[in-house]
């Protein structure tokens, strides 16, 4: 009984020894922070106090506090540098830039040989053309060439330690995907700014004025006036797309358009090595296209076609086609649209003669008919550059 006491009695004084130990460690502790704490200074690597660290420069977490694993992030980073600032000057001799200016963006897509890929719009009339790159140098550029029929121009700097992009496969692209817009809205004063959305559709056909039909991506990325000739990334940070035009609508938002790398890839390829673009011509504008409205409206026999005019001196014209004509099949292949045609007109050479189906309008004294009739035409050259 006496033994159970005692052992009780020396659990007890244990418990008191170990506890003074952890009261002693903890006043020890308090009196050191207190002592070396304001000593300190934060960043300071203790296993090697002479390394000074930022913050998060060891543990992962940025300057801000807060990580950012938004990838949107990277591809910025690794695409701005690349895209340049391109103004055109219309004026010429002027040692200031005082003449009336156009401004775009451009991208470098050879760092090695200074090539820059931008809008033809963006440089078409101008007598001198300036780019601005991200770190600040502004320089001349040369005009290798341009390509009014998809709005391309390739320009060429002189200038060491150039950023370029890489370009990714515009066949490979979804709808939905992530869009990264890259460019200069305004102009340089707002150099680079980034806009992020989806790619919204593939394969949308725009006509110019001039009757050129385009076949473009289209994003809700903000595509605004001065992104001209900017990057559209996809979310690899592969340029996917030129950005060259948007919707200015009241009423419509988030409907701008870029042109298709892989096409981008063929232009630029035939102006560095050419300095032009050849192209076999039937040499007509399209007016417009016939819808089944207009069909009904007008009583054609058909609601499908392409409305054309016909320029003078064109093989077109040479071989018969006339204004108002209404082209419906080449070489018994239907066309529909536009971009039928275009995309026809591809497949062959300077040279080939082409059978031209068109629906004729004529007049059987006050009655007005349609007639169908075929043309040879044979295919000229057309060139565009700079």
């Amino acid at each position: 009984m006496t033994e159970n006491k005692s052992s009780l009695r020396l659990g007890k004084n244990w418990f008191f020894y170990l506890l003074g130990i952890v009261v002693l460690i903890a006043i020890g502790s308090g009196l050191f922070r207190l002592w070396f704490g304001p000593q300190m200074k934060p960043g300071v690597n203790l296993a090697n106090p002479d390394l000074m660290e930022r913050p998060g420069l060891i543990t992962g977490i940025p300057e801000s506090g807060i990580e950012n694993s938004n990838p949107v992030v990277s591809i910025a980073q690794a695409i701005s540098p690349a895209v340049v600032g391109i103004t055109g000057v219309e004026e010429p001799g002027l040692l200031s830039r005082t003449g009336e200016e156009m401004t775009g963006s451009g991208v470098i897509f050879d760092a090695s040989n200074g090539y820059i890929v931008t809008n033809n719009h963006v440089v078409q009339g101008s007598t001198r053309i300036l780019v601005t790159l991200a770190d600040g140098r502004e320089l001349t550029a040369q005009l290798v060439g341009r390509d009014p029929h998809t709005d391309l121009a390739v320009l060429q700097i002189q200038a060491p330690n150039l950023v370029a992009v890489n370009f990714g496969d515009s066949d490979r692209i979804a709808v939905g995907e992530t869009a990264v817009a890259i460019g200069n809205p305004l102009g340089m004063r707002f150099a680079r700014s980034v806009t992020v959305g989806v790619i919204s559709g593939l394969n949308r056909q725009l006509v110019t004025d001039e009757g050129y039909a385009y076949k473009l991506i289209q994003t809700d990325a903000a595509i605004n006036p001065g992104n001209s000739g900017g990057a559209l990334a996809n979310a690899k940070g592969e340029i996917i797309g030129i950005n060259t035009v948007k919707i200015a609508i009241p009423g419509f938002e988030g409907m701008g358009f870029a042109i298709p790398i892989n096409q981008v890839k063929t232009v630029i390829n035939s102006l560095i090595q050419q300095k032009e673009v050849i192209r076999p011509a039937l040499g007509v504008r399209l007016k417009g296209e016939v819808t089944t409205e207009a069909a009904a409206y007008y009583q054609l026999p058909v609601d499908y076609g392409v409305v054309i005019e016909v320029h003078a001196g064109s093989p077109a014209e040479k071989a018969g086609l006339k204004d108002e004509d209404i082209i419906i099949a080449v070489d018994n292949q239907i066309i529909r649209s536009a971009a039928d045609l275009q995309a026809l007109m591809a497949q062959h050479q300077v040279g080939d003669t082409i059978q031209v189906k068109v629906i004729r309008r004529q007049k059987a004294g006050r009655k007005q008919t349609y007639g169908e009739i075929t043309f040879p035409v044979i295919l000229e050259r057309l060139t565009t550059s700079g």
